[in-house]
């Protein structure tokens, strides 16, 4: 922790808040607002669905291979230049996808808008930990995690409204704004958080070892497959939400938004109770509480698809109720994997981004054309995803008896 904290940031907590999930959201924000116009764009491009889904693969490839030094950056040049180049990059990248004339060139450029905006993600969860002591940290990231809920809800609806009322080039323009709207308010807001004295000097080779140290650790990489892996269980539906909305549901793209409605009040919820519960129950005790939730909801799932008649009225509040469980116990468990590295917290973030994001873009490129069209196999699949971040957590638990 930063020794000069209090003197950083005398605005209301709320506001830090807000401004780091602002800068977390815009990984997911550039997902959520372009799915309505996943059909439109295929058909304005000629792309086939496979080549449509490699917009999503490709953003997350790139965003997972970029975190491995966005964290280690921060950790020698300070956190805010980070975030300012990451947002830079990240608006140039949403032009070249507004001016994209092919296939291609969407895919390129959506692969930039990746290395960029996990800027954003990494960094944020480093600069909690820079200002604020553990019980206060998990207070700080569930309100992140609450406003971080927000921007997913409403960029299906922009998506939705700008495809239906312009084009698909439009939305990319609206995220071009954003960019720059994130880049103004951090070079007048955010301060530098990381301690002059905590800067480490950037060397590729020490950075691998230290990776290789990480990745080694036992007990981080099962922490850091607990609290990401279970995420993909939900993000899954995300992902194949074309599919599943569209022609499984018959939603027109106006209406997506219902769907993010109860998954983002999920992880709204949970993060708000995490929050309250910081301090009050021990940690492994609320993590457990998470895990039954998400097991709860996934078995429900699986039954109602082999014995309902498919319904977004059942579906979607399982869905979200799903997004609850991971929401209330993954606080508690992100901040376990940064104090994994007290002194390089930035590069834990960075692994910790890397191996979910890693997962999301397999998820995205490999599994979800796999299981999409099938609503039993989305469950079974949600929940297989589950039952790996169960596992990595009982075995963590097992050690620590």
């Amino acid at each position: 922790m930063n020794p000069q904290a209090s003197q950083l940031w005398r605005a209301p907590r709320w506001a830090l808040s807000i401004l780091l999930a602002a800068l977390a959201t815009v990984g997911p924000f550039s997902i959520d607002t372009f799915l309505p116009a996943f059909s439109g764009i295929a058909h304005a491009l000629d792309a086939t669905p496979v080549e449509m889904q490699q917009t999503l693969s490709g953003y997350l490839l790139g965003f997972a291979v970029m975190n491995l030094f966005h964290g280690a950056l921060s950790d020698s040049f300070g956190r805010r230049p980070v975030v300012l180049a990451g947002m830079a990059v990240f608006t140039l990248a949403s032009v070249g996808c507004a001016l994209a004339g092919s296939i291609g060139q969407l895919v390129f450029w959506r692969v930039v808008q990746g290395l960029s905006a996990g800027a954003g993600v990494v960094v944020s969860r480093a600069i909690i930990r820079d200002m604020f002591p553990p019980s206060e940290a998990q207070r700080v990231m569930s309100q992140v995690t609450i406003f971080f809920g927000l921007a997913p809800a409403i960029a299906p609806m922009i998506g939705g409204f700008l495809f239906a009322h312009a084009d698909w080039h439009a939305i990319f323009w609206f995220l071009s704004l954003v960019g720059a709207l994130l880049f103004v308010s951090n070079w007048r807001l955010l301060p530098e958080t990381l301690h002059k004295d905590h800067k480490q000097p950037f060397n590729v080779r020490a950075l691998m070892r230290g990776y290789a140290s990480l990745f080694s650790s036992r007990r981080f990489l099962l922490l850091t497959l607990a609290s990401g892996i279970p995420f993909n269980g939900m993000f899954l539906y995300v992902l194949a939400a074309p599919v599943f909305l569209g022609e499984h549901l018959g939603l027109a793209p106006t209406q997506f938004f219902i769907f993010f409605l109860f998954t983002i009040g999920g992880i709204m919820g949970g993060a708000w109770l995490s929050g309250r519960l910081a301090g009050r129950i021990p940690p492994s005790r609320q993590i457990r509480h998470g895990f039954l939730v998400m097991v709860s909801t996934s078995l429900l799932n699986i039954a109602g698809n082999l014995l309902l008649p498919l319904s977004a009225w059942w579906s979607f509040p399982l869905i979200g109720g799903f997004a609850f469980g991971w929401a209330l116990m993954v606080p508690v468990v992100t901040l376990m994997v940064l104090d994994q590295a007290p002194e390089r917290r930035g590069m834990a973030s960075s692994l910790q981004a890397c191996v979910g994001s890693a997962a999301n873009g397999l998820v995205a490129g490999v599994l979800v054309p796999l299981v999409m069209h099938s609503t039993l196999v989305l469950a079974l699949a949600s929940t297989g995803l589950l039952c790996i971040g169960l596992g990595a957590w009982v075995w963590i638990r097992r050690e620590m008896l």
